[in-house]
């Protein structure tokens, strides 16, 4: 997926994230997956605290890209609270990919069990 996104080719919403190392402060790059809901763009971690959240926290900014097209963005990140509806989104889009992250938990699952499993997976609103 990241070299056909490179390419300019975004699989199903793929983007390559670029961030900066939060010690190196090298460009570090890893593809994801761009939710659209509700006229909002969200960043799912559906491996949890990863590198490149780690590093979103600390650069408060990134760049997303498709191809030779790059926009530079800022987020907020969401409390547990708001996250039921954007997982459900999430895993009704990306179940396929990224299914197996979240242990038997999907898209029909209530929002107490969406509730219960959001604290291990960062979402960030793009700004």
């Amino acid at each position: 997926m990241l070299k056909l996104t490179k390419l300019g080719v975004s699989v199903l919403g793929s983007r390559v994230l670029s961030v900066r190392g939060r010690k190196s402060g090298e460009l570090r790059s890893v593809p994801v997956n761009l939710l659209k809901l509700d006229g909002e763009r969200y960043l799912v971690a559906p491996r949890g605290v990863t590198q490149w959240v780690r590093n979103l926290r600390v650069a408060g900014e990134g760049q997303l890209s498709v191809g030779r097209r790059t926009e530079t963005f800022t987020y907020t990140e969401l409390a547990d609270h708001e996250k039921p509806v954007i997982l459900r989104a999430y895993l009704k889009r990306w179940k396929f990919e990224v299914g197996v992250f979240f242990d038997g938990v999907d898209a029909k699952a209530s929002d107490e069990e969406l509730l219960a499993i959001a604290p291990g997976y960062p979402i960030f609103k793009i700004a």
